[in-house]
């Protein structure tokens, strides 16, 4: 199972639904990309709820433009899977429409945008994209 693909699928689709809030099953990494979603401003804010069952869940706050009504994230999607690994080294990070968007990495310092990897000179599997 790819919970991270199946993670990324339950935004988007809440984004095509307009939904307001969205909530997943928690894990570390989701938790994580959760954290980084919000720090780079493409939701409003996120929650963590340990009350429904033994792993918790992630309530996310999406945003919307308000006079628009167009959300934040336009697209998102899955580099590295489970069947085809997809890692990078620090010159090779990729970098999404030339740096508006952000890519996502797990590295041996955490798991952080490939801004913050530059910075840190350090490479790792690269995980999803947004923009």
């Amino acid at each position: 199972m790819d919970t991270i693909g199946d993670f990324l699928t339950i935004i988007r689709n809440a984004i095509k639904a307009k939904k307001k809030v969205v909530e997943v099953p928690r894990s570390y990494v989701k938790t994580e990309i959760a954290r980084i979603l919000f720090e780079q401003g493409y939701i409003l804010s996120y929650k963590i709820d340990d009350i429904k069952n033994f792993q918790g869940s992630i309530k996310l706050a999406l945003k919307y433009d308000p006079a628009t009504g167009l959300p934040a994230i336009k697209k998102l999607g899955r580099i590295s899977t489970p069947g085809l690994r997809n890692y990078a080294g620090v010159g090779e990070l990729p970098k999404i429409i030339n740096g508006l968007g952000i890519s996502i990495i797990s590295t041996s310092k955490g798991i952080m945008t490939d801004k913050e990897a530059r910075q840190h000179h350090v490479g790792g599997e690269v995980l999803c994209y947004i923009y």
